[in-house]
């Protein structure tokens, strides 16, 4: 049985085990066609992350692809061609926008690490752009291809790589469709360490104990101020709406209280499960 209050749902492309208290490793794991997604890989995750949001015993969680050769190849091209044809239904093209948020546009309220055991390609690295943190084995290299095969990376990349890396590297990294290693994509600010490959996992593991250590609210808190502040042009309105809305839920809560009370008599805080 899983170490969670509610099970989690019922998965075959996503392996699902529990590395250490409160964190979640989610394991992509169509390995011999290089951990590529079709559309009922896409509903699996779509469904997890939920559950992730609303499971109160999980604080973080880790994504990574199987095997030493790939994070993720993106979306299944070939069922994507097969859904270009004339005799199929243009309602199930895998260009539409689909009726869920792809990891790639996931809002959501728990931080989620990124572990580029090697390639990420397309939808590989728009998961990676929109993950908190991005741990990349020595191995790893980013791209979005699309342009190379007459596609656009649409899934959510485009303009959170604007934020993160600026115009010009943002469209050299979209407009040329080449290969970033992990060592430039740390330099450029999307990747925030490298480590050797057989490593990964294990030190994505070590932030996400580090993140789980503290308050359930605060996290939901502060990755809200974060996420807002990323997602608007207006810095001090992020604030306001992080005040109006998470925060002011987190001084309802107990675990406000607990930590103050913890720091003054010098003990290690007991968390609840979060309110938010």
């Amino acid at each position: 049985m899983p170490p969670t209050r509610t099970p989690p749902p019922s998965t075959s492309f996503l392996q699902i085990s529990y590395p250490a208290e409160r964190v979640v490793l989610a394991t992509m794991s169509r390995e011999k066609d290089l951990n590529c997604m079709n559309k009922s890989a896409h509903w699996e995750m779509d469904a997890f992350w939920k559950w992730l949001d609303n499971e109160p015993s999980l604080s973080v969680a880790i994504i990574t692809g199987a095997g030493k050769k790939a994070f993720s190849a993106g979306a299944d091209l070939k069922e994507w061609n097969h859904s270009m044809k004339d005799d199929a239904d243009p309602r199930q093209r895998l260009g539409n926008a689909p009726a869920f948020k792809p990891l790639s546009r996931r809002l959501g309220k728990k931080p989620v690490i990124a572990a580029v055991n090697g390639l990420a390609m397309g939808a590989g690295t728009e998961f990676a752009v929109n993950c908190d943190l991005v741990i990349a084995a020595d191995t790893a290299y980013f791209a979005l291809p699309e342009v190379k095969r007459g596609v656009s990376p649409i899934g959510g990349a485009l303009p959170r790589i604007i934020r993160t890396l600026g115009l010009q590297r943002a469209s050299e990294f979209a407009l040329t469709g080449r290969n970033v290693t992990a060592k430039e994509a740390f330099e450029w600010g999307l990747v925030n360490k490298v480590v050797p490959q057989d490593q990964v996992v294990l030190e994505a593991v070590r932030f996400a104990e580090m993140i789980a250590a503290n308050s359930p609210d605060a996290i939901i808190c502060t990755r809200a101020g974060l996420r807002e502040g990323w997602e608007t042009a207006a810095v001090e309105r992020a604030v306001e709406i992080t005040l109006e809305r998470e925060f002011a839920e987190l001084q309802r809560g107990t675990n406000i209280l607990e930590g103050l009370k913890a720091f003054t008599e010098k003990r290690k805080p007991q968390w609840k499960a979060s309110r938010l």
